[in-house]
C-alpha cells in the first residue's frame, strides 16, 4: 500500500477526494488541484510520494500560482485526499500522514516566483537546436513566452491568421486572455523571425501555430495542450542550467526586461492584459539597484 502514483489509482484518488464534497464550486476546484498536481508529478518522474517531494511541489507551486492563498488552497485538497485514501485503506496510513504533512507556503507582501535575468533569458532562447524541426518549433514557442508575455493557455490558442501586420509592425490584435480580456500584443522583430522559421520548417500554413512533432517528423495537426507546454519549458530551462522554472516566470520576465529597457510601467500592463496597475507591479517584483543606488545622487549639485 505504497504512496506511488499508477495509472490504476488515479480515479480513486479522485473519488475519495470528492466523496462527500456536494458544492460543485468545490468539486471543481478540489478536481483541478489533483490534475495540476498529477500533470507535475509525471513531468516529475517522481516515485513514492513524501513529504519532501510535496514540499517541492509546494515549491513549483508558488512559483505557477503566486498567491500563498492559491497554493494553500490546492495543498489543503492535496491533504484531504491522503487522508480519505488512507482512512479508506488504499494507502499506508503512515505515509499518507507523512506527505499531508507538508506546510502551508507562507504569505508575504512579494509575489512569489521566478525572473530570469537577461543573461539567463538568452541561455534558455538559445537551447532549443535551430537544426531541428521541434528545436525550431520550442526556439518559437520561447520567444513568444518571452518577448510577447503571453500565458501557456493563449500560446495554444494562437492561430497563424492572429499574428497581423497593423501599421508597419507585426501584432496580434485581438488576443483574449483571462476574464475574456482583450488585448492587443505587439511582437518584436526576432520573434517573428522565430515565429516564420518554425511554420515554413512545419508547413504551417493556417490555423493553429503551435503543434506537436510526431516521432516520424510529420507536424501534427492538433495544437499543443498546456502541459505540452510547460514540459517544453521545463526540458529547455534544465538544459540551460535553470530551476524551478514554469511558463508564467517567462510572462514576468518579459515584465521585468520590459521595464529595465525603459518600459513605462502603464504599457507593460496593456501588453500582459492586467486589469489593475497593483498587478503588474507585483509581476516587476522587488529589486535594489547597487550600481545605480537611488541616494547616490544626494545633493549632486551641492557640495556639503
Amino acid at each position: 500500500m505504497s504512496l506511488v502514483l499508477v495509472p490504476d489509482r488515479i480515479q480513486l484518488l479522485e473519488d475519495v477526494l470528492l466523496n462527500g464534497v456536494s458544492n460543485a464550486n468545490t468539486r471543481r476546484a478540489y478536481s483541478r488541484a489533483l490534475q495540476s498536481f498529477l500533470e507535475w508529478y509525471r513531468a516529475k518522474g517522481a516515485g513514492e510520494l513524501s513529504r519532501s517531494v510535496m514540499r517541492e511541489y509546494r515549491a513549483w507551486l508558488e512559483g505557477a500560482r503566486g498567491s500563498a492563498s492559491t497554493v494553500n488552497q490546492e495543498l489543503s485538497a492535496l491533504r484531504r485526499m491522503f487522508r480519505n485514501a488512507a482512512a479508506a485503506g488504499f494507502v499506508d496510513r503512515e505515509r499518507a500522514a507523512d506527505a499531508a504533512g507538508v506546510e502551508n507556503a507562507r504569505a508575504s507582501g512579494v509575489r512569489a516566483g521566478n525572473w530570469l535575468t537577461p543573461e539567463q533569458a538568452r541561455k534558455l532562447l538559445l537551447a532549443p537546436d535551430e537544426n531541428t524541426l521541434k528545436g525550431k518549433r520550442d526556439r518559437a514557442l520561447l520567444a513568444v513566452l518571452v518577448g510577447c508575455g503571453l500565458r501557456r493557455e493563449e500560446l495554444v490558442l494562437l492561430d497563424l491568421d492572429g499574428v497581423q501586420l497593423r501599421e508597419d509592425r507585426w501584432v496580434i490584435p485581438e488576443l483574449v486572455g483571462k476574464g475574456k480580456r482583450v488585448r492587443l500584443v505587439p511582437v518584436p522583430g526576432w520573434v517573428k523571425e522565430r515565429l516564420d522559421a518554425w511554420t515554413t520548417a512545419g508547413e504551417i500554413r493556417e490555423r493553429r501555430i503551435f503543434r506537436a512533432v510526431k516521432k516520424n517528423g510529420t507536424v501534427s495537426s492538433e495544437s499543443l495542450s498546456a502541459t505540452a507546454v510547460w514540459k517544453i519549458v521545463l526540458q529547455h530551462a534544465r538544459n540551460a542550467g535553470i530551476k524551478q522554472l514554469t511558463p508564467h516566470d517567462l510572462r514576468r520576465t518579459c515584465a521585468k526586461l520590459c521595464r529595465r529597457a525603459g518600459g513605462d510601467i502603464e504599457q507593460i500592463q496593456f501588453l500582459l492584459g492586467h486589469s489593475s496597475i497593483q498587478t503588474t507591479e507585483k509581476y516587476l517584483g522587488g529589486e535594489q539597484e547597487i550600481k545605480k543606488a537611488v541616494n547616490d545622487r544626494l545633493f549632486a549639485r551641492t557640495k556639503i
